[in-house]
């Protein structure tokens, strides 16, 4: 491999001649072999980078501190990354020292040499562009990473907004689809109350209704942006002006709109947001998960367990019990938010250590909300498409478990009392008889007047034949 040579403030360091980062990029190489997960597994924070830096190159170059010809390379370049090329340069890894100066570097170096090689230089050639004194112009790592950050968490959380919005349509598809069908609600694992199967799909569409519309307000608190304020809020070696043209320049870059920080030490300090929108996908996944394990218990069985529903089998469950299929789709989703709410841990952590002016430890906080998302937005789909759409009604056995069932002797409260109610489900439970039988044979009721009350039980539309009859 050809090597050239670059110079930093710690000396002279060979960086791969084909490579477009640079001598910074090649030390945090080195010194970061820590999770080999590199930056450009989140797209998202990539291309929010080039738009900052093609933010700023637009604001210096209106302010006359960068000559035009060097903003139009500079811009031109963070075009490109912005429309997907040259990710593959954003290499250093996600966990790393120093408040996000690796992965601030790396865009430097990967967009100067760029815009050196539109320019017809080579790259390396840094006395026609520089990393520093040009891309990164009127900016510090600890204004350009929390609001590539930010960026990032939006884009990424609108991503998740729609595919959890596609798993709350099919949640109500398959509400309207089991609307008739009635069974026994439970609390605490106990007979309950008549219920629809529709309405257990429905309560989980409007539940994931309610997280969605939480999570894109959490987006709005991201729109603050600490732009201009360099290393720790006083603006220093920032061009006067440069703050307002910069955000009204990523705000047109972006789609976002985004406003100055009221005050800059403390946006610069503080990552109260992170904790705030880790919060939600914590929130959001204990949801999923909550749904996920309810699937698992209501398909238990086949034969020995709940057996109320029906999940499409994905693939063989056992390599020694012929036949046994598992939920193995609710098992990755549950697994993803365990994942999340470790995540929400990491992120209070890195918030509660963060010290002084400037909190350190933005890249793990970067990278686990990131991966959160991620990882919610691919198991939003796969429940969804893999079973979700698929699932079956045992409509069968929900019909003999619900005639059966003495939950339904609360129905007949308002007509025979609490008392009485409850002799009579105590009869059923201990002979096995329908709580109709029971009530009728006991002449508490009359059966048509019985059987209306037991199929009123299920609100808000009756289904005949609840009673078992």
């Amino acid at each position: 491999m050809t090597t050239r040579i670059e110079t930093d403030s710690l000396g002279c360091i060979p960086v791969p001649a084909a490579a477009y980062w640079g001598a910074h990029t090649a030390r945090a190489l080195e010194n970061f072999t820590i999770s080999g997960i590199p930056v450009s597994r989140h797209p998202h924070l990539v291309r929010a980078l080039a738009m900052i830096k093609d933010a700023a190159a637009r604001a210096n170059c209106e302010l006359g501190i960068l000559d035009p010809r060097d903003a139009t390379a500079i811009r031109e370049a963070c075009r490109d990354i912005q429309n997907g090329q040259h990710h593959d340069q954003f290499c250093v890894d996600v966990i790393q020292g120093g408040a996000g100066t690796s992965t601030n570097m790396n865009a430097n170096e990967v967009i100067a040499n760029l815009a050196l090689e539109k320019l017809g230089h080579r790259r390396g050639e840094y006395q026609h562009l520089h990393p520093i004194d040009h891309v990164n112009r009127c900016q510090s790592t600890n204004d350009t990473y929390p609001t590539a950050i930010k960026l990032a968490l939006i884009f990424a959380t609108e991503e998740l907004h729609r595919e959890l919005g596609n798993l709350a349509a099919s949640a109500r598809t398959k509400g309207a689809e089991f609307a008739g069908i009635v069974k026994m609600g439970r609390t605490q694992l106990q007979d309950a109350v008549p219920m629809t199967l529709g309405q257990e799909f429905n309560a989980f569409a409007a539940t994931l209704e309610e997280d969605r519309a939480r999570l894109m307000e959490s987006t709005m608190l991201m729109r603050e942006c600490s732009l201009g304020a360099t290393a720790i809020g006083t603006g220093i070696t920032a061009e006067a002006g440069y703050q307002q043209l910069v955000i009204r320049a990523l705000s047109e870059i972006s789609g976002v709109a985004l406003l100055p920080a009221p005050d800059l030490i403390e946006a610069t300090s503080d990552v109260g947001v992170f904790m705030h929108i880790s919060a939600m996908l914590k929130r959001t996944a204990i949801k999923l998960s909550k749904f996920s394990s309810d699937l698992r218990l209501l398909s238990s069985g086949p034969q020995n367990g709940f057996g109320e529903i029906v999940l499409p089998p994905r693939q063989a469950g056992s390599s020694i019990m012929p036949g046994k299929v598992n939920p193995v789709i609710p098992e990755a989703v549950n697994q993803i938010a365990f994942a999340v709410a470790g995540a929400d841990t990491t992120v209070t952590m890195a918030a509660d250590n963060g010290q002084l002016q400037l909190n350190a430890f933005e890249p793990v906080i970067a990278h686990v909300l990131l991966q959160s998302i991620s990882w919610l937005e691919h198991g939003a789909r796969i429940l969804r498409q893999y079973c979700l759409e698929g699932i079956e009604a045992n409509t069968g056995h929900l019909a003999r478990q619900t005639a059966a069932s003495v939950g339904l002797a609360t129905a007949l409260i308002p007509a025979i009392g609490y008392g009485a109610a409850s002799a009579v489900a105590r009869e059923a439970l201990q002979d096995g008889s329908t709580i109709l039988d029971v009530v009728t044979g006991r002449k508490l009721l009359d059966r048509d007047e019985a059987r209306s009350l037991l199929e009123s039980a299920v609100a808000p539309a009756g289904t005949a034949g609840v009673s078992g009859a």
